[in-house]
Parts: structure tokens; C-alpha cells; sequence
């Protein structure tokens, strides 16, 4: 496998996207556009970023951070993708993650923040290597709560891929095949997953673009939006209970990524899990 920093300089490059910003419901805040530029310097030992924000009616900002190693909260894959956030959660204070998914020339990042354990806002980044004037149009557009909201017919039929979950104290990763399968009744949507040897079903509300599990230890919601994305997370957080983050992206009709960042009963983080599938069945 490769190394983490091998992994990282995959992200290299003039990423053009934007910063989209949503409250828990999926309420649209803000959307600036922005290029996240990743430098390699000094034989690819060092790496600067430079964020630049663009708001309209407004002088552009800019942010420059530059690394030489990588911190205990973030893990990353070979293809590149990768999550950073925090390494535990308290009963007060700020807490969550950002988790990014690479497809070809695109980037898909969610972060997902958190207050008091309570969900406060996300945000949504949706990039693209070089500037393609068509991309940059659709990352423009957001849907308010107004408008129909996406669809869940793109994610129903019979999924199957490999996951690989990868641990912050650096064991040996893990690889298995998964299976899931997603179909709708009328408001409701019923999803069976196999896992590591482990068949679950499980039931949502189906309410606009949201989906809120409420069985189990932890409900969670799932959030879907635009250009085949969705947020996974409780809204708020239940003590000594494990939980996970998530998100999604249904990168081509077929081709759909997941990663979850998963914490323990006490709040600790665990693991970190990219999922490929692909639909075999509609």
C-alpha cells in the first residue's frame, strides 16, 4: 500500500469549485466559488495549499496553509480520498469532519459540523481540476427547500463493491465485498446491507430530500443533494452510543462512492471506510 503522503500528493492540482454552505434541513446559506490550489515543493516533501474565495460583490480572500506532515486525525486512501476531524467527542464544544471523495478530474468534500453534539450546518465542496465553463455553471446551482428536491430513483435498484477501512493506530487495512440494495414504498425507503458477513435492513421516512432512520441506538438522516451527493449523520449525537459520518456520491448513473468515518461508544474515532459499488440491478 501506498504511503499516506504518496496518498495525499494525489490531490494535487487547481481544484475550481465552490464552497456551499447548508443548515441541517439542507436549507441553502451561501455558495462562493473558489480554487483550492495544492502545491508540491522540495522534492514533494512539502505541500501548500491555497484556498481562495470568491463572494460575490465582495474582494476575493485568500488562505494559505502549508504542510509537511500529516496529523493524527487524518486518513487517506490510495485513489486520494480522505477524512480529517476530530479524534473525539465531547460532551460540549465543536466537533465533526470533512470527508473527500476523488472521481477522476472531480473532488466531492462534505463537512459536517456539530455543536453540543447537535448538527449545525454543512459544507458542501464540488470541484473540478482546471476550469470547464459548463462544470463551474453547475456548481452554481443550488436547489432551495422550495424546489423539487433530488430524486431517489437514481439510488434504487441492487448495488455491489469493495470496501476498505483503514485505522488511525496504522493495523493492517481491511477489504470486503458489500452488497446493498435500496427500494422505495411510497414515503417510505427500505435498505438491506451486507457487510463483513452481517446482513441489516432498515427503514426511513421519506420527507422532500430528507431520510431519517429512526431505529436503533443512533437515528441518523440522510440528506441528499445536488450532483448525486448526500450527507449521513444523527442530528444529534446520543451519549455512549457509536456512530458514524458519511457521504456519498453517485459520481456516474452506475459508479456510486461512500466514505464513513466511524467513533465508538465513547466517542472515539475507530476507523474510516471508502466503499466502491456499482448497480447491477435496477
Amino acid at each position: 500500500m501506498q504511503s499516506q503522503w504518496m496518498c495525499l500528493l494525489k490531490n494535487v492540482g487547481n481544484w475550481h469549485g465552490s464552497f456551499t454552505q447548508l443548515a441541517p434541513d439542507g436549507t441553502l446559506i451561501s455558495d462562493i466559488p473558489t480554487v483550492t490550489s495544492l502545491i508540491s515543493l522540495n522534492d514533494d516533501t512539502t505541500i501548500q495549499q491555497v484556498i481562495r474565495r470568491m463572494p460575490a460583490g465582495e474582494p476575493p480572500t485568500e488562505q494559505v496553509l502549508t504542510y509537511s506532515s500529516l496529523g493524527r486525525g487524518i486518513l487517506l486512501f490510495e485513489s486520494g480520498a480522505f477524512s480529517q476531524g476530530s479524534l473525539q467527542l465531547g460532551p460540549f464544544g465543536e466537533f465533526g469532519a470533512e470527508l473527500g471523495l476523488i472521481w477522476g478530474d472531480r473532488r466531492l468534500r462534505l463537512v459536517q459540523l456539530f455543536r453540543d453534539r447537535r448538527l449545525t450546518q454543512f459544507t458542501l465542496i464540488r470541484e473540478q481540476l482546471g476550469v470547464m465553463p459548463s462544470m463551474r455553471e453547475q456548481l452554481g446551482v443550488m436547489p432551495s427547500m422550495n424546489v423539487t428536491p433530488p430524486s431517489l430513483t437514481p439510488l434504487v435498484g441492487e448495488w455491489r463493491g469493495e470496501a476498505t477501512t483503514l485505522y488511525p493506530d496504522w493495523r493492517t487495512p481491511e477489504t470486503t465485498l458489500t452488497q446493498l440494495t435500496i427500494r422505495q414504498e411510497h414515503n417510505r425507503l427500505v435498505q438491506t446491507t451486507t457487510f463483513a458477513g452481517q446482513t441489516i435492513v432498515s427503514t426511513a421516512d421519506i420527507t422532500g430530500s430528507r431520510l431519517q432512520f429512526k431505529e436503533g441506538a443512533q437515528p441518523v438522516q440522510v440528506l441528499l443533494l445536488p450532483d448525486g451527493a448526500s450527507a449521513t449523520c444523527p442530528t444529534e449525537i446520543r451519549p455512549q452510543t457509536p456512530f458514524f459520518l458519511e457521504v456519498g456520491w453517485l459520481a456516474e448513473p452506475d459508479t456510486r462512492l461512500r466514505m464513513s468515518r466511524w467513533y465508538d461508544a465513547s466517542g472515539a474515532w475507530v476507523s474510516l471506510t471508502l466503499v466502491v459499488e456499482r448497480r447491477v440491478n435496477h
